[in-house]
């Protein structure tokens, strides 16, 4: 099981607005903010489903190339929800709302762009 993952951003303050809307249909909000003592001048927070944060950004050079996050949404309706928001944010389409049979039967997903490229999705793999 995955404790944890983080990515690299370029522009934090770009990236944790990006995030904290698109995420929020999901339930994640900023949990932790690192003071920058302790990360050599650094931007880096986490973000959750209270009360762990499970997914960290750090100010740096983004991944190379973009990485791919997939987060569980409990139905279809925050899927959708995940995808407006992430948009309206200012993330790029990369694969609407839908079904996507040639993953699995049920397997229902969105996919967008985050400020850097990365490949952000949620899924829910219930059936309709």
């Amino acid at each position: 099981m995955i404790d944890h993952i983080g990515l690299s951003v370029s522009d934090p303050v770009a990236s944790r607005s990006f995030y904290e809307a698109a995420l929020a249909p999901l339930g994640y909000v900023v949990l932790r903010v690192v003071p920058t003592e302790h990360t050599g001048g650094r931007a880096v927070f986490g973000m959750g489903v209270p009360p762990k944060p499970d997914f960290w950004l750090s100010e740096g050079v983004p991944n190379s190339p973009p990485n791919h996050v997939a987060f569980a949404a409990s139905s279809r309706a925050e899927v959708d929800a995940f995808y407006a928001a992430a948009i309206a944010a200012g993330g790029r389409d990369n694969g609407a709302p839908g079904p996507r049979p040639q993953y699995h039967a049920g397997y229902y997903g969105a996919f967008v762009l985050d400020p850097d490229g990365h490949n952000i999705e949620a899924v829910c793999h219930r059936p309709e």
